[in-house]
């Protein structure tokens, strides 16, 4: 091979040897990265990302004892040094919030949960609902870029683009990491979602997530403009391949290696993502258990069905974003609404892919970025309140994928203000997420601006109280 190669590019070739073995994933080549460090319990992930920050004390942590402080202010001594938004900081009441909707005991498990999800609470036994989860972040986009990264600062991988990294993907048509977005049905001013958050950072960039459109084309440009048949687009790739080989043997630039392998996911997506996203052949009977919206394009529920039929497909890891969790106003009604859209989806994909066999090697993980405050934000009147952002204390909850089912794992003090036992931080949720793929999150790196990184950073402990 006849090379010439600068300093920086021989340099810049040394160090990304496994990112050029990481190439092999959209090629259908194994995996990316190395063998599972562990029998893996779960082969994919399905993410519902509930972005905005759940009201935790109004969903899944039943704190009954504040009704009879209801209007107090909250006492100094609970919340010691917090740090506060710039919502509330200022604010001279900080008066406690009880709960306005009422709580029932589910299942054997005994899972306490909301009036406001009764679908999911006929699904209770299946669900690891960890109410101790805990974070630094105040603010939405910090929140969401550290659970989803790592790190509070942009330009991290997203978690998904390392499940790609690690373990590759199981079909060659499709991509490792699809992403989906729904609108929430609160009518709240749209919080941003970047797409740095399920971008590849550093890693080689076929490992970034797809996102997937409700209307026209799923994916842009995926269909041949007018004029142009499938033989002449073959022709054009193989032109551009040619191309493009001969600049890497001149280069040895791994990123020329991905982009041929990202032409050659585009062409095989042609004839693959149609039929992923048609739904018609799923029967009656699925479209009333995911609810009505689950014929409607770009819903929650129509996102949860499309999820299943990634799982099937084999797409490893698939994130759904839901909007409107935001509450700083207008909560009684507005959670009413965003819970509307996603109770009988989540409780549909849970006994979907338990009906299909599948729930066992699928972990579905639900949760945001963070929870909200015991006080209410601005003024408490009898039918109407908001809540501010909260890190010290917030619930998500699993099922499937190698998680001991009917757990209820973590409590929170009196006042469901800070974590009072068995704390999991975001850094311990991802270490524990890694571990039932089969990875060791300290073995999962990557090297890049002369130091090694991995997604949990120097941090994470595996919480295998939560594992089955």
């Amino acid at each position: 091979m006849n090379a010439s190669l600068t300093r920086r590019q021989l340099f810049g070739r040394a160090s990304a040897g496994i990112g050029t073995a990481a190439l092999a994933s959209l090629m259908g080549e194994g995996r990316a990265f190395a063998a599972p460090h562990y029998a893996p319990k779960a082969k994919r992930v399905i993410y519902l990302f509930m972005h905005g920050g759940p009201s935790q004390l109004d969903l899944f942590d039943h704190k009954p004892g504040l009704k009879k402080i209801h209007g107090e202010e909250m006492p100094p001594s609970v919340m010691g040094d917090q740090r506060l938004t710039g919502m509330t900081s200022g604010q001279k009441s900080k008066p406690i919030t009880a709960s306005i909707f009422n709580f029932q005991q589910h299942g054997q498990s005994g899972a306490w949960m909301s009036e406001l999800l009764p679908n999911l609470g006929r699904v209770a036994d299946e669900m690891c609902i960890i109410r101790s989860m805990h974070t630094e972040a105040i603010n939405h986009d910090p929140g969401v870029t550290l659970l989803q990264t790592g790190h509070q600062q942009p330009g991290r991988p997203s978690f998904g683009a390392w499940a790609s990294y690690g373990l590759g993907s199981e079909n060659a048509s499709l991509p490792a990491f699809v992403v989906l977005i729904s609108r929430g049905s609160a009518a709240r001013p749209a919080d941003p979602l970047y797409a740095r958050l399920w971008g590849s950072g550093f890693l080689p960039s076929n490992h970034q997530g797809v996102s997937f459109r409700s209307s026209g084309d799923p994916v842009l440009y995926l269909s041949n403009p007018p004029g142009i048949s499938a033989a002449s687009r073959r022709d054009q790739l193989d032109v551009i391949q040619a191309l493009n080989r001969r600049q890497l043997a001149q280069q040895l630039d791994p990123e020329i290696e991905t982009r041929i392998t990202q032409y050659e996911m585009a062409y095989r997506m042609q004839s693959s993502v149609p039929d992923l996203i048609s739904l018609q052949s799923e029967s009656a009977a699925t479209f009333e258990a995911y609810g009505p919206q689950s014929r409607v394009p770009g819903s929650f529920a129509a996102n949860c069905l499309l999820a299943r039929r990634m799982a099937e497909s084999g797409v490893r890891f698939i994130q759904l974003y839901h909007r409107g969790w935001d509450q700083h106003y207008n909560l009684p009604s507005d959670l009413r609404l965003q819970c509307g859209d996603i109770d009988q989806p989540c409780a549909a994909l849970i006994s979907d892919l338990k009906q299909r066999g599948l729930l066992d090697d699928t972990l579905i993980v639900w949760g945001g970025e963070f929870g909200r405050t015991t006080y209410s934000q601005g003024k408490l009147e009898p039918t109407n309140h908001g809540r501010d952002h909260h890190g010290r204390c917030f619930t998500m909850w699993m099922a499937g994928g190698g998680v001991k089912p009917g757990l209820q794992f973590g409590e929170t003090d009196d006042f469901c203000f800070n974590v009072a036992r068995d704390p999991m931080h975001v850094h311990d949720l991802n270490a524990t997420l890694l571990h039932l793929l089969g990875i060791d999150h300290e073995r999962l790196t990557y090297r890049a601006e002369g130091r090694d990184f991995r997604l949990t950073d120097v941090h994470g402990r595996v919480m295998r109280a939560v594992m089955a």
